[in-house]
């Protein structure tokens, strides 16, 4: 098993920064794939930014502003968010795909006021 924990969630004005960070332990040998989710209250969950090996890709309306990256010694996946806009207020999780179920954080809010 994986166990996730997401951090450095908050709220902004629009136009700063936040950056957020999710602890990996357990069985993260298997992860293949990383990425962070969000998900506003009665939409469905859309995938914000993956990394898998140096693969790594960004919605279209978070490219340019968001930067997710991961350090292998701390186990520990980031979200750096800059110029941030209203329409990014959600709960964000990130998430570890393995070969077998996927593992999924708590979510942690990020709320942008304008």
């Amino acid at each position: 098993q994986v166990q996730l924990m997401e951090s450095g969630g908050g709220s902004v004005r629009a136009g700063e920064s936040l950056s957020l960070s999710c602890a990996a332990s357990g069985e993260i040998s298997g992860v293949y794939s990383w990425a962070w989710f969000r998900q506003v209250p009665g939409k469905q969950r859309e995938l914000v930014a993956s990394l898998a090996g140096f693969s790594i890709n960004y919605a279209d309306s978070v490219k340019g502003r968001f930067t997710i990256s991961r350090d292998n010694d701390k186990n520990t996946l980031y979200l750096v968010m800059n110029n941030l806009k209203p329409e990014d207020t959600a709960v964000y999780y990130c998430a570890a795909f393995l070969s077998g179920p996927d593992y999924w954080g708590q979510g942690t809010q990020v709320t942008v006021s304008s």
